[in-house]
């Protein structure tokens, strides 16, 4: 015990705000994420992982080979000739950003299709504002190439790794009630998709999907279960300039102050601090072209960062869980919020550093970064915070998007638990709380159905699948409340399989989506047993056995969900070990 406690002292003598400084101010490049899909010989045996190294199930899925189409023509026989063999086929994109389990083909002997090689720009139109891409292009090249001709894509995630096909088949979003919102798939005009077909038409078609071609509303967001998106028009804005300000203020009127802030400017967040009871305004509207400033936006946790600094970060809260220090936790939420705060987030002013507030500068230098990504292999020297190959970063995130109606009561639980249990959500501060964004409903079968916000809590997550986290019925509560009270819509690129439980319900349009799905995968070679599951085709999306809740695979009790500190009552026992122990049998 002594040689532990000697440990821990050593890692907070090293100082969380000198871990952060130190991340900062590091500016060299990093090596770049290896490429998801790897196989034992060239193009045959495969497996595939997500770039964390971990689906929720920590399960590496395998294929029997994978190939790397670079034309709308290769892809058609690659699909052809898939569909001719009735062999199980997904797609796979270069970077893999999405946590649950959308790339796995079903068994061993399924086909990747990889659109790493599908990243061309294929039309800009200039008169039109609109710009076609392969579906393998990431946010960084598109955000790119629309700026070298003046043009700007209006709203999008704040990473810039994602994939335009990606972002598409996951409803991948920013912040925004404005215009059309915040979704990336509500500005599409144009898909072209290959779809699996009959004899009669070569076993497989192009079909191209128009603005007023309804079945556009279920190919958008598909999961990817109705084919291989090649080709996508986006309709862009001609390029703009932002002002940004964060504005720190408590978090005792959030409730009421949410549902308006993202009514009055075009970009609005909030970032949460619950265990601070503080909230970080984001103050962020369009201005005129000729506002002088160059902003730019290098967010701090998608830099590259010392493989040492990282390990160092991650062994202090190995120590600090194994040892219920929660006092420690809270330190380090303390300290990181003040240094991120003090650094404006990786935010400057002109490039270089950081002069103060307003942030002003063109919409590609402020809508997303992610820094990591670029450089050459420097041996892991450096390396993105969560790269698997280093002692990073591992966590598990959970994000929804609750309505208007129903946000207020939402926060208001959350502060009542802090109340109740103080030091809970500290945790969750070290990864700089809860980001709330403001989401519009989509006309996407699988989009959002209504306005709302949607709430991205990232937090801890053990290497022992069956070690409870410190204060971890705090975390499965909100997530619970948040699923089943208050009907969040999953985001289906993040999330831990709970929060996919009955999802599909919740969607009106989901029959539509189902015909679409019929129509162009009869045979369902593009799906597999969790999409399924998913929607709602097969149970399983649960697992009921010892330390299924730890990771999100099952909830405590199998008829509802438990919340014993907002209401109901959990019997005393292993409640996080046997998804069976806990009961709704008695009120508080």
């Amino acid at each position: 015990m002594s040689k532990l406690y000697s440990d821990k002292t050593i890692f907070m003598k090293i100082g969380i705000s000198n871990i952060i400084l130190s991340i900062l101010i590091f500016t060299a490049e990093s090596s770049p994420p290896q490429d998801p899909i790897r196989c034992s010989n060239k193009t045959f045996n495969c497996t595939v992982i997500n770039t964390y190294g971990s689906f929720p199930d920590r399960i590496i899925c395998r294929a029997a080979e994978v190939v790397y189409p670079s034309t709308e023509a290769e892809l058609v026989s690659i699909v052809a000739n898939a569909a001719l063999l009735n062999r199980k086929m997904k797609v796979a994109t270069s970077t893999s950003h999405s946590i649950p389990k959308l790339a796995c083909p079903d068994g061993e002997n399924g086909l990747l299709i990889s659109t790493k090689n599908l990243d061309q720009t294929i039309n800009v139109d200039k008169s039109s504002m609109t710009m076609t891409v392969g579906s393998g292009m990431t946010l960084r090249e598109l955000i790119s190439k629309a700026a070298e001709v003046g043009l700007a894509l209006p709203y999008a995630p704040y990473w810039w790794g994602l994939t335009v096909g990606g972002m598409l088949g996951t409803g991948a979003h920013g912040s925004s009630l404005w215009g059309l919102g915040s979704a990336v798939h509500d500005y599409v005009v144009q898909l072209r998709i290959v779809t699996p077909a009959g004899p009669e038409e070569g076993y497989a078609k192009v079909r191209i999907l128009e603005s007023d071609n309804p079945e556009l509303n279920a190919a958008k967001v598909s999961l990817g279960v109705l084919g291989v998106i090649s080709q996508v028009t986006l309709k862009l804005q001609p390029m703009f300039k932002r002002s940004i300000t964060f504005l720190e203020k408590n978090d005792s009127s959030l409730g009421d102050q949410a549902l308006s802030f993202g009514y009055q400017h075009e970009f609005a967040d909030v970032s949460w601090h619950p265990s601070q009871k503080k909230v970080i305004y984001r103050v962020d509207d369009r201005v005129a072209t000729n506002t002088l400033g160059n902003g730019l936006n290098d967010f701090t946790g998608f830099r590259s960062t010392p493989s040492l600094v990282v390990a160092a970060v991650r062994s202090t809260e190995e120590i600090q869980e194994s040892t219920n220090d929660a006092n420690g936790i809270c330190l380090n939420a303390a300290t990181t919020i003040f240094t991120l705060k003090a650094t404006a987030y990786g935010y400057t002013n002109d490039g270089i550093i950081f002069k103060g507030y307003p942030i002003v500068g063109y919409q590609n230098r402020l809508q997303a970064s992610g820094s990591c990504l670029n450089g050459i292999q420097d041996a892991l020297i450096t390396a993105c915070p969560w790269d698997p190959r280093v002692k990073g970063l591992f966590f598990h995130q959970t994000t929804f998007s609750i309505g208007f109606s129903k946000v207020k009561g939402f926060i208001e639980d959350v502060q009542n638990l802090v109340n109740l249990v103080p030091k809970a959500l500290c945790g969750i501060d070290i990864y700089n709380g809860i980001l709330m964004r403001y989401v519009k409903a989509s006309s996407a079968h699988l989009g959002k159905q209504e306005d709302g916000i949607d709430f991205d809590i990232t937090y801890y997550r053990s290497k022992d699948p069956n070690k409870p986290r410190l204060y971890e019925d705090i975390l499965e509560e909100i997530e619970q409340i948040a699923m089943f009270k208050y009907g969040g819509l999953p985001h289906w690129g993040k999330n831990r399989n709970v929060a996919f439980l009955g999802a599909i319900k919740k969607y009106r349009n989901v029959t539509e989506f189902m015909k679409v799905k019929e129509n162009y995968d009869p045979n369902g070679l593009f799906s597999s047993e969790w999409t399924d599951q998913v929607l709602g085709l097969k149970n399983g999306i649960t697992i009921d056995k010892d330390g299924c809740a730890l990771e999100g695979l099952c909830i405590c009790s199998q008829d509802n969900h438990c919340a014993p500190r907002l209401g109901y009552f959990c019997r005393p026992g292993k409640i996080y070990k046997d998804a069976r122990v806990c009961t709704l049998s008695a009120k508080r």
